[in-house]
């Protein structure tokens, strides 16, 4: 009696995942990714307790966001049609744009030396995290409707207005669906984070290339993109470093390395050399996490760098991971972010339409292009970005954001897997496709019956 139960339990589980028409890899990926966010966020959230605040406090914290993300990709997941994506997607420029403008207002919310977020009541919401994914998805809109032409408000414009008519030009259409949201989206970025700029940037652009707009189009509208990044620089040294303050960041970050040689020249104990220690202390900290994680790590919990890195939870996850885990958790996470790039090309076959496509490879892009600057930045292997480990690191805004972008990759490959199967119960067998009919079979097939007897008869 027990074993009948026990079996029949097994068979609801196993029908519940039978039954989950998205693709079952990208799902696996999912749940190991957010198995390694719950283990490693309260492993390395020590300095995030005070004395108001326990480590199950946010432990608590952490589970609330990850079933909030469950929630969003849930839902993401359960949209019937792919058209539902298409019209939300279109709003993605103007909610970039919106969030952007009100980190300028009252509501701005100063994080790691700079305006990142808004506070929306109880709230906060990072607005960068947000505008990649939003971008990424309005961005995949723009390449459908230029290759469809069907830009409506510029064509009911140019056919309104004589002045306008230019705007029916296909170089036009590009420049201000495609390219003006992207180089004003960079100069909105610009004024708090000069790292983001260039990555979220360089995303864009490689979504674009992917959606098939030709590398000899993306040519002048790059230009004018680090055109635009000089002016901006131009007016940092000019004010006195008063506008664009970033960019003295991403100067001190790209230096970094003369500061470690400096710092072998002060005298330990001076306020100078203190200085200098904790310029340098993080980069320096992750990369003696990854030494001492060695082959299998120090175990869960056993981390000793998490007590000098105050992002470690963060901006320095991957160190974290290393030393807990050692090299093997270490290339377990990696496996992940590539299986999921490789996993979105496959998907990317099956899609039969551009919005689709440009989507599915624009998110898996992000998702994998982030992860691996989080872990090269890690490395020391270039200056200091702020980049979280997608799904992994601590941040409510980023997991939302990219759980969105699990949730429209789940539901697009059911879309594809759905298609694909339809088209397999429509086709034809291959014999009747070859030109091969069953009366023609049936008639090689007496005639074969025909030259057996023959043989026999000759034999006998």
């Amino acid at each position: 009696m027990a074993e009948d139960k026990a079996q029949e339990k097994r068979s609801w589980f196993w029908n519940f995942v039978d039954n989950i028409q998205g693709d079952k890899v990208i799902l696996i990926i999912i749940t190991m990714l957010i198995m390694f966010s719950i283990v490693a966020i309260f492993s390395s959230t020590s300095l995030l307790a005070d004395s108001q605040t326990s480590r199950l406090d946010i432990f608590k914290e952490q589970m609330l966001t990850v079933l909030g993300g469950i929630v969003i990709i849930a839902v993401c997941y359960m949209i019937p049609k792919i058209w539902v994506f298409r019209v939300l997607s279109q709003f993605g420029f103007i909610v970039s744009v919106l969030l952007l403008v009100l980190l300028h207002t009252p509501l701005g919310v100063e994080v790691n030396g700079a305006v990142r977020a808004i506070r929306l009541g109880p709230v906060q919401v990072h607005a960068y995290e947000v505008t990649k994914v939003a971008m990424i998805m309005y961005l995949a809109w723009a390449v459908h409707a230029y290759k469809n032409d069907s830009f409506k408000m510029a064509g009911w414009l140019a056919s309104r207005f004589k002045s306008l008519s230019f705007l029916a030009r296909p170089g036009w259409k590009r420049f201000t669906y495609i390219f003006a949201p992207i180089l004003i989206v960079c100069v909105g970025i610009l004024f708090g984070s000069f790292s983001s700029t260039v990555f979220i940037g360089g995303i864009m652009f490689i979504t674009i290339l992917i959606g098939g707009i030709k590398f000899k189009e993306i040519l002048a509208p790059a230009m004018l993109c680090i055109v635009a990044a000089g002016l901006c620089a131009g007016i940092y040294f000019i004010s006195g470093g008063k506008a664009f303050g970033r960019f003295a960041t991403a100067l001190s970050r790209m230096t970094m390395g003369e500061k470690h040689e400096d710092i072998k020249n002060l005298r330990p104990g001076t306020i100078e050399f203190q200085e200098a220690l904790d310029a340098i202390k993080q980069p320096a900290s992750a990369k003696i996490a990854i030494h001492e994680g060695g082959l299998l790590g120090k175990g869960p919990g056993n981390s000793t760098q998490k007590y000098t890195v105050p992002l470690m939870f963060s901006d320095y996850m991957f160190s974290f991971i290393i030393e807990e885990y050692g090299l093997v958790g270490g290339i377990v996470v990696i496996m992940l972010y590539v299986s999921l790039l490789a996993r979105a090309s496959l998907i990317v076959r099956a899609c039969d339409n551009d919005f689709a496509k440009t989507a599915v490879a624009g998110l898996a892009v992000l998702i994998s292009g982030q992860a691996l600057m989080h872990m090269f930045i890690n490395a020391d292997m270039g200056p200091l970005t702020g980049q979280t480990l997608p799904m992994i690191s601590h941040g409510k805004s980023s997991f939302f954001a990219f759980s969105i972008a699990f949730g429209v990759l789940l539901s697009i490959s059911k879309m594809a897997k759905a298609k694909i199967r339809k088209e397999e119960e429509e086709s034809e067998p291959l014999v009747e496709g070859m030109g091969i009919q069953d009366e023609n079979v049936a008639a090689t097939l007496s005639e074969l019956d025909a030259f057996e007897a023959g043989q026999e008869q000759n034999t006998y």
